[in-house]
């Protein structure tokens, strides 16, 4: 697998609102179609299994 997440920091959680899907149930930095999921803080954290992109949806 190729690493396709150059520009993404991967220890960062972004925002819905800093980095919208491009389509939906996808991630769309690597096209993965699975994910982590956890609920704290009133906030949904979705992790991309394949590039480890972290965002709150």
């Amino acid at each position: 697998m190729s690493n396709k997440c150059i520009n993404i920091n991967i220890n960062n959680i972004y925002e819905y609102s800093e980095l919208p899907h491009k389509n939906s149930g996808n991630c769309n930095t690597c096209g993965g179609l699975e994910f982590k999921s956890s609920v704290g803080g009133g906030k949904f954290l979705r992790e991309c299994t394949h590039c480890g992109i972290k965002k709150n949806i």
